[in-house]
């Protein structure tokens, strides 16, 4: 099982009326904490793009336990549970300033070849680079 945090704070544009996070921005901020999640491990988007694998999403859950607010300092704990293949499950949990876990979430992502558009196997590196971690 490989895991990482990443932290986020709510900007006034990312509220409604309310001033609760507006709920469709939980997407975006699962892939903030997805790219800064492989950042750590030293892989980047850019480099499985340029190598020639894209990674669409297939699936996004949410589920809303209270609402963040505008300022907030949110940190995202992003966990990996199985090693990939030709699919990777990303799970996320969203804490508050006060340590209270307000969002849960998971999103499956396919590994894709850019010029077929078939799936395909992630690259070598990104599989050694995860190894440790499911052995």
């Amino acid at each position: 099982m490989y895991s990482s945090e990443t932290k986020v704070r709510v900007r006034y544009g990312e509220t409604d009326q309310m001033g609760y996070v507006y709920y469709g921005n939980y997407a975006m901020y699962y892939e903030v904490a997805r790219v800064e999640s492989l950042r750590q491990l030293g892989l980047t988007y850019k480099e499985l793009e340029d190598s020639g694998v894209m990674m669409p999403v297939l699936e996004n859950r949410s589920k809303f336990l209270s609402p963040a607010l505008y300022d907030d300092e949110l940190r995202i704990v992003i966990t990996i549970r199985e090693r990939p293949s030709v699919r990777i499950t990303f799970a996320y949990e969203i804490f508050n300033q006060t340590n209270q876990l307000i969002h849960q979430g998971e999103t499956l992502l396919a590994f894709v070849n850019k010029t077929t558009g078939k799936p395909c196997r992630p690259p070598e590196h990104f599989q050694n680079v995860l190894k440790p971690f499911f052995e």
